[in-house]
């Protein structure tokens, strides 16, 4: 059986997280530089092999002292941890698409199991093959280190330990 090599897309596709802030409003960030690749031997991708990683530096909130907060030790620790990734296999269950593998960050590992909307294959106006793919799960910052907490004179938790993640990723089928 022939394997199938798809990269990530960078220019259409995004990498973000959400997390509550103050329990009242959500923050969205975004990984501004990342890579993938996934290696599928059938066209519903059932079984595919997936790689990825972001780089902790290029994580943007739209708030330059935030997104240093974020690459500090309190969080990331970007200077000694400059990426997360991820590796792990797609199950196609009778049309619902699940990812499961182990996410890295901060040097921890830890599992995940994400849900997968396959939005199907097509070809560009460059006569590229292109797969396109909307995932999404959540994670607890804590089981991975990012164990900076506040509270403020009110009660209110400054930062929710769950965080989504968002993916909206186009792959490019390899020849």
């Amino acid at each position: 059986m022939s394997t199938t090599k798809w990269i990530i897309d960078p220019t259409h596709s995004e990498v973000s997280f959400k997390v509550k802030h103050l329990v009242i409003s959500t923050v969205t960030g975004y990984f501004k530089k990342f890579e993938g690749n996934i290696e599928s031997v059938s066209d519903d991708f059932d079984g595919a092999k997936v790689n990825f990683s972001a780089a902790i530096d290029s994580i943007d909130t739209n708030q330059s002292d935030r997104d240093n907060h974020l690459k500090s030790g309190d969080f990331f620790d970007a200077a000694s941890h400059p990426n997360l990734s991820f590796s792990g296999t797609i199950k196609n269950t009778a049309g619902e698409y699940k990812l499961a593998g182990e996410l890295i960050m901060k040097g921890v590992t830890n599992p995940v199991v994400l849900d997968v909307d396959f939005g199907g294959v097509a070809g560009d106006l460059y006569g590229q093959t292109k797969a396109g793919f909307e995932i999404e799960g959540k994670v607890n910052r804590k089981d991975f280190g990012l164990s900076w907490s506040a509270i403020t004179e009110a009660g209110s938790v400054v930062v929710s330990d769950q965080v989504r993640l968002l993916f909206n990723v186009q792959l490019v089928k390899q020849q």
